[in-house]
């Protein structure tokens, strides 16, 4: 996983894997992402407290920067954070300040692989110093290290644990650094993941469809398409009868439908559609019934038989929906 680190670098630099257009931030609504103060950096570093313990060893910004990296250099990496960190701190309106910011973010991503660490100093690059390092580069940076920190977890007194909500931010804070990126729409697909993986079905139907809007044609957006699917079908399996819920799911996967999906993803529209119709016909024909009974009138079941027998003519229910129809007309005549 070092190595892999390592590489970041390099495959960031490479101009086949940058785009070309990444904006600096996204202005449209994203439905289903935390708000943003959640997800963008915090405040600006400002000189700590016992700076003559934390603060610079040197007296201006061109020598400490000289002074942290011979510390990197001579493997020193406590002395090379603090360094790094310091010079922000102290001189943040330098030429050295960004250049300081981005070595402690690889330094934390190449030897403490600490990912989170990482991705919080290289936001907080693109945050302050957006026009003074390399965005683009940085951008992608940032959602590698956010790949990493999915896969990895991050360390807690030596132990990796899961850590779906920060993660997912992390991705929510690329899309929003960097919508323009070719990189965005899977970074979408995560953060719509994650959600799920939290049970938060809902949350992610919003990030799918977001996603399908921003990016279509995509590949992403044509899984977005099937995994959106599969999350309103969730919803209404595991909540109570919801028609407007499922009235919405009807009409979403005869989208999807018309849309010439996959012959597997077309076969699990084609089931879902059917199930979702089931579902409505069930409870409409439960609610007509209810209108039959002792405490209802004749004339009232005859309009809810009436009213679910045009609006569901080919339900298995239709003709026992019938049956009963014609037997109340004939005792009211």
């Amino acid at each position: 996983m070092a190595a892999a680190a390592l590489a970041l670098g390099a495959n960031a630099a490479g101009p086949a894997a940058m785009p070309s257009s990444t904006a600096r931030y996204a202005t449209d609504a994203y439905p289903g992402f935390d708000r943003e103060e959640f997800i963008v950096s915090s405040g600006k570093k400002v000189p700590r407290w016992f700076s003559w313990l934390n603060g610079p060893k040197k007296d201006n910004a061109a020598e400490q920067l000289e002074y942290a990296i011979e510390c990197e250099k001579s493997g020193e990496w406590r002395a090379a954070r603090r360094g790094y960190d310091s010079l922000v701190r102290e001189w943040p309106a330098s030429p050295e300040a960004p250049k300081a910011q981005e070595k402690l973010a690889d330094l934390y991503l190449e030897h403490y692989l600490e990912y989170e660490s990482a991705f919080d100093e290289y936001k907080y690059l693109m945050d302050y110093y957006s026009s003074q390092c390399d965005y683009d580069a940085i951008a992608f940076r940032l959602y590698e290290v956010a790949k990493l920190w999915e896969e990895e977890g991050r360390t807690v007194l030596f132990f990796r644990i899961a850590d779906t909500v920060d993660v997912r931010r992390a991705f929510e804070s690329v899309v929003l650094h960097a919508p323009g990126a070719k990189f965005a729409p899977d970074a979408m697909l995560r953060v719509a993941k994650l959600r799920e993986d939290d049970l938060e079905h809902d949350k992610a139907v919003q990030v799918y469809e977001n996603l399908r809007n921003l990016y279509p044609g995509t590949p992403e957006a044509r899984a977005a398409l099937h995994r959106e699917g599969a999350a309103r079908m969730r919803l209404i399996r595991e909540h109570e009868y919801n028609s407007t819920r499922i009235r919405d799911t009807i009409d979403f996967l005869k989208m999807a439908l018309a849309s010439n999906p996959a012959p597997d993803v077309k076969a699990d529209l084609n089931s879902w559609l059917a199930e979702s119709v089931s579902r409505m016909e069930d409870e409409a024909f439960a609610a007509a019934k209810f209108y039959d009974s002792r405490t209802r009138t004749r004339r009232s079941a005859i309009n809810a038989y009436q009213r679910f027998i045009r609006e569901y003519p080919a339900s298995s229910h239709v003709e026992e929906a019938r049956a009963r129809l014609e037997a109340l007309e004939k005792e009211i005549l």
